[in-house]
């Protein structure tokens, strides 16, 4: 089948609409890999993903595990829009009379593409996290007032934390908040530079990310496709999405790792402070060794395969396209 050639604000459109689906399909996961990373050596609540489900799940709840779902859901329309957009533009930029683009010059639109999104990425991360963290330090707050009466049991020594970096004074039980209520009381405090904390260390993550996705898929989406002019199949694009998603957000894990910790406000007893990205990967290295570096690993692949797997899907072909494809694969109606 010939590819149809779509609009720029169709395709805006199309980008928008895929991330919130992707979004609302694997939340609970980006949920549980952001609780994974911020937890440290000697005071793990969660011991696996599993584990982290199972405990959420219990203390707050099914919708406990979209806390943080609505700045998401708000900001990743326009975030996924640019991302693909821009790299769409970019190739075209880079392009020669229509001639297939070398692999430094895919690598190229990537890299623009990703320095582009973080203009939305940065506060939207720098929002979620805190909603999404907020249950792990409740937790450490409750076993810290729990009294271990078993012989032999071992409780995690935590002290009750300040409800979050921005509020006065500790608290016994940590103030239900907003994405809203964050984002005004940074801007009160710090300026628009409070919510664009962890900039460096977001585009350390999605440059890298971007440079290393959107070749691979290229290449992989290629693969079935008879010409240039032909479409690959429909299946065939969604693996390639979820394929080249988990390759490129396994690479850029350690630097995932770091962006949280510098993004997250709230911190635990023996939590450390962070000044820069550097410090942070020294202090997490010196203290937690190697392997911190990959905490959420998992977690972040099985997020990001899907969410690109649909967003590379109905970014080129649109919603109905996709659902109608989606129905003649499964051998149904549409």
């Amino acid at each position: 089948m010939a590819e149809k050639q779509i609009s720029l604000p169709a395709k805006l459109i199309n980008g928008g609409t895929a991330g919130i689906i992707g979004v609302t399909c694997v939340f609970p996961i980006d949920l549980i890999k952001t609780r994974l990373q911020n937890q440290r050596t000697g005071q793990q609540i969660y011991k696996s993903m599993l584990d982290c489900l199972i405990k959420t799940l219990r203390s707050e709840g099914y919708f406990g595990m979209y806390r943080g779902a609505a700045v998401n859901l708000t900001l990743v329309t326009p975030e996924k829009a640019i991302k693909l957009a821009a790299n769409d533009y970019f190739r075209h930029l880079l392009a020669k009379d229509g001639m297939t683009l070398s692999l430094a010059k895919e690598m190229m639109a990537g890299c623009g593409a990703g320095t582009c999104q973080v203009i939305i990425t940065t506060p939207m991360e720098m929002l979620k996290i805190q909603l999404q963290d907020a249950g792990r330090l409740a937790s450490q707050q409750f076993v810290s007032r729990v009294h271990c009466s078993t012989p032999g049991c071992k409780l995690v020594a935590v002290s009750p934390v300040l409800t979050r970096a921005y509020n006065v004074g500790p608290a016994v039980l940590p103030r239900r908040i907003s994405a809203t209520q964050i984002a005004v009381e940074l801007l009160h405090a710090q300026g628009i530079k409070g919510l664009y904390k962890g900039l460096g260390a977001t585009l350390l993550r999605d440059v890298p990310f971007s440079i290393i996705y959107f070749p691979l898929f290229d290449h992989l989406n290629k693969a079935k496709q008879d010409s240039l002019e032909e479409r690959a199949p429909f299946f065939h694009s969604f693996l390639a999405g979820c394929m080249a998603g988990s390759v490129a957000a396994v690479s850029v894990n350690p630097c995932d790792v770091i962006k949280t910790r510098l993004q997250a406000m709230g911190k635990g007893r023996n939590e450390e402070n962070y000044n820069g990205i550097r410090d942070c990967a020294r202090k997490i290295w010196m203290n937690e060794g190697p392997l911190a570096f990959l905490k959420g690993a998992g977690c972040r692949a099985l997020v990001i395969a899907p969410l690109f797997g649909i967003a590379q899907c109905i970014y080129f072909i649109g919603v109905g396209e996709f659902l109608i494809e989606l129905c003649q694969y499964r051998g149904l109606s549409p």
